[in-house]
């Protein structure tokens, strides 16, 4: 039986490098060999025992890759084509895919713990920080990547890049809103490029890491904040001469960036809540005007589908956006414990890492 090296969770605390069984190829499935991934943040939230997931499992969800091996059933590929797939894999055919919200495609993990919708790579099935990693539906998941394309220019897609534009596609901006986008780690950034491809005349970025606000200028940003030198709620209000923002992005999962994004919300005004929280969220009276302010929350999974991925990839194609500047450090995957220990600790002013076994 061939083996693999494969990144793998051990418990709270150890994530560590080890081999595993290739994985055999079903009828609907892909078998990729990776040629490039990532560790996102929920990743840390794994490492940490914040997410349970069962001992033994290949952590990763961002893969990008070439096609070892494809099912007998599945057709419009081939293999040796390069592709990427989304850490959403829906079916396509399942009661959440059939009702148009195909990133709630999924039920609960093997620590009976509610999974995330459609996240299944590093949550529910075997992930992609490894050599091999086994696409499930490969018809509705797989996106070729055009041959002048790089794999750092296409490595947001599967997560990153999807998360952080359905932030700002799930607030419904319009041409002309005024933005608020709490935290400018890789999502917010992301939700700030997304909020100016959106219409958004005026962004305000909020973080308390200098080099991160700088990038966000790069990305989008009109006005950048740090909340170390200034109450961003308060500042924010006065930009806006007391009315407030149309939209609001929390986009790191905390209590503080919530209530501090319901704050600033004209009335009649969108929260869009892309965090990953790990505690029970409390709303404050004053800030949601009692429930009667004609505030909308909503919150959004990371969409995924080959669909998704092809518009994606058509916007990276087209050089309306470049997200080349987030990928800050590279690692082979012989070392992704050290990689691990860099971004868990967001040394050296990291933003994403990329991953080549």
């Amino acid at each position: 039986m061939p083996y693999m090296k494969a990144a793998i969770f051990v418990e709270p605390g150890r994530i560590v490098l080890e081999e595993k069984p290739i994985p055999d190829v079903g009828a609907l499935d892909a078998l990729l060999r990776i040629t490039t991934t990532t560790i996102c943040g929920t990743d840390i939230h794994i490492l940490k025992g914040e997410y349970p997931v069962t001992k033994g499992l290949t952590i990763g969800h961002e893969p990008v890759g070439v096609i070892e091996k494809l099912g007998s059933a599945v057709q419009g590929f081939a293999e040796g084509q390069r592709v990427i797939a989304g850490a959403i894999t829906p079916s396509g055919h399942s009661a959440a895919c059939l009702c148009g919200c195909g990133s709630q495609d999924g039920g609960f993990n093997s620590s009976g713990f509610k999974a995330m919708g459609g996240w299944r790579f590093g949550n529910t099935i075997d992930g992609c920080q490894a050599e091999y990693v086994l696409v499930p539906d490969a018809m509705a998941n797989l996106c070729p990547v055009p041959d002048e394309l790089t794999d750092e220019q296409v490595l947001m897609c599967p997560d990153i890049m999807s998360t952080g534009f359905s932030g700002a596609e799930s607030g419904r901006i319009r041409i002309g809103d005024v933005v608020a986008v709490f935290a400018q780690g890789p999502i917010g950034l992301c939700a700030t490029a997304g909020a100016r491809l959106s219409g958004a005349t005026t962004i305000i970025a909020v973080d308390g890491i200098t080099g991160r606000l700088a990038v966000s200028r790069r990305f989008g940003a009109d006005v950048t904040l740090n909340f170390r030198e200034v109450d961003p709620v308060a500042e924010i209000m006065r930009l806006t001469g007391g009315r407030g923002v149309d939209v609001a992005i929390e986009a790191l999962g905390t209590q503080g960036t919530f209530e501090s994004a319901l704050r600033v919300l004209r009335p009649g005004g969108t929260l869009s809540s892309l965090g990953v929280y790990s505690t029970d969220l409390t709303i404050p009276l004053g800030a949601f005007a009692a429930g009667l302010g004609d505030h909308r929350i909503v919150t959004t999974l990371c969409p995924g589908g080959k669909e998704r991925m092809r518009r994606l990839v058509n916007v990276i194609q087209s050089g309306r956006v470049d997200l080349t500047a987030m990928v800050t450090h590279r690692f082979k995957l012989d070392d992704i414990e050290a990689a691990y220990d860099l971004f868990g600790h967001q040394r050296d002013g990291v933003l994403k890492v990329a991953i080549t076994p």
